[in-house]
C-alpha cells in the first residue's frame, strides 16, 4: 500500500469552467442550513488577522464541519482577505482560498479558489432568508454596494421574485454606474442608479445593505423601513441607525454564537448597546428553515436577517465544486506526501 498522499488544487479558472448555476447554489446553501437548523454541523466562530498594513484590510478565518456531506462529513477551513482599496490595483477586494479535510483522518483532501465561493455562497444565503422572511410579493429590491458579493445577492433575488424595479449604489459612481450596466446586460428587470443609500432603500420590499465602511455610519435610519420590509445588513462596520431596532419586528441571525464574536458586523454596536440580545433575537435562520420558529407571519412585519457568513455554507459549497471536478477530472493533483 502506498504511503502517498494527494489532493485536488482547484483553480479559479477551474471553478469557472464547471458552470454552477444560481440554483446550485442556493440549493447546496438551503441544504446546510437546515442541516445547521438541526445540529448537524460543527463551526468555530470567525476570527481576524489585522496585518500592520496601514488599514488596507484584514484576513477572516472561518473553520467548519458539516456531518451530512459525503459519507462521513467534511471539514474545512476558509481565510479571505478583506481589502477595500484593492481596486486601486486591478484586484478583487476580496479573495480567498479555501482547504477542505477528510474529518476522520485530518488528510487534506482539497485546496480551492473560494474567490467565487465568497461570493455566491453569501448571495445564496441572503436568498435563502429572503425565501423564508420577504414577502412573496416583493416588487422593489435595493441594493447599497457593488462589492463582489453583490451580483449575486442581486441575481438570486431577481430570480426568486417577481421584481419590477431593481435600484442599485455605492459609494463611487464609476462602481454602481458599471454594477448597473452588468446586470442590466443580465436581467430583464429595470435596473435604476441612484446616488444616496436613502434613494435605494427607502419603501423597498427587501433592501441589502452591503456597504464598505470605514467608521460606523447611521445610513440606514428608521424612516426608511417600510411595513413589510425585508433588511438584510452585513457590511463590516456598521451603517445602521443606533434607533433601528425600535422599528424592527424580528431579527433573525445566521448564528448567535457568531453574531456576538469578532469586532465587525452590522449589528456589532447593537450588541454592545445591548439593544439586540438572546432574548431580543428572534431565531436563527436554521430555526426557521427547519420550521422551529416561526419565518414571515405578516405582511406588516418589518424583519432583519443579518447573516455573517458561516463556514459551513463556504464548506458545502466547496464540496459541491470538487464533486464536480472530480467527475470531470478538473483541477490538479498535488502531492502532499
Amino acid at each position: 500500500m502506498s504511503d502517498q498522499l494527494w489532493l485536488r488544487f482547484v483553480s479559479g479558472p477551474d471553478v469557472d469552467a464547471l458552470g454552477l448555476t444560481p440554483d446550485d447554489v442556493v440549493a447546496a446553501a438551503g441544504d446546510v442550513v437546515a442541516a445547521h437548523g438541526r445540529g448537524e454541523t460543527v463551526f468555530e466562530p470567525r476570527t481576524h488577522l489585522v496585518p500592520d498594513n496601514g488599514g488596507r484590510g484584514h484576513f477572516n478565518v472561518l473553520r467548519g464541519h458539516v456531518s451530512s456531506l459525503g459519507e462521513r462529513g467534511v471539514s474545512g477551513v476558509k481565510v479571505v482577505g478583506d481589502f477595500v482599496p484593492n481596486y486601486e490595483v486591478g484586484l478583487p477586494s476580496e479573495l480567498a482560498l479555501l482547504t477542505l479535510y477528510d474529518p476522520w483522518t485530518g488528510v487534506p483532501r482539497a485546496i480551492v479558489d473560494a474567490t467565487l465561493i465568497t461570493e455566491v455562497r453569501t448571495g445564496a444565503m441572503t436568498a435563502v432568508g429572503a425565501r423564508h422572511l420577504a414577502r412573496p410579493g416583493a416588487r422593489v429590491l435595493g441594493h447599497v454596494g457593488a462589492r463582489g458579493t453583490a451580483h449575486a445577492n442581486v441575481v438570486m433575488l431577481d430570480a426568486m421574485f417577481d421584481l419590477a424595479e431593481i435600484r442599485v449604489t455605492s459609494r463611487r459612481p464609476e462602481s454602481r454606474e458599471a454594477f448597473a450596466a452588468r446586470l442590466r446586460e443580465e436581467l430583464d428587470t429595470p435596473v435604476v442608479v441612484t446616488g444616496s443609500v436613502a434613494e435605494t432603500i427607502d419603501g423597498a420590499d427587501i433592501a441589502v445593505e452591503a456597504t464598505r465602511l470605514t467608521e460606523p455610519a447611521p445610513l440606514v435610519t428608521p424612516d426608511l423601513l417600510a411595513p413589510g420590509s425585508l433588511l438584510v445588513p452585513y457590511g463590516t462596520v456598521s451603517a445602521l441607525d443606533p434607533g433601528l431596532l425600535d422599528v424592527v419586528d424580528k431579527v433573525v441571525v445566521d448564528d448567535w454564537r457568531e453574531a456576538q464574536a469578532g469586532e465587525f458586523g452590522a449589528l456589532r454596536p447593537h450588541l454592545r448597546s445591548g439593544a439586540l440580545t438572546r432574548d431580543t433575537l428572534h431565531a436563527e435562520i436554521g430555526e426557521v428553515v427547519t420550521g422551529k420558529r416561526p419565518g414571515r407571519e405578516d405582511d406588516d412585519e418589518r424583519i432583519l436577517f443579518w447573516h455573517r457568513g458561516l463556514s459551513i455554507l463556504d464548506v458545502a459549497v466547496g464540496q459541491l465544486i470538487l464533486d464536480r471536478a472530480e467527475q470531470a477530472d478538473l483541477g490538479t493533483m498535488v502531492r502532499f506526501r
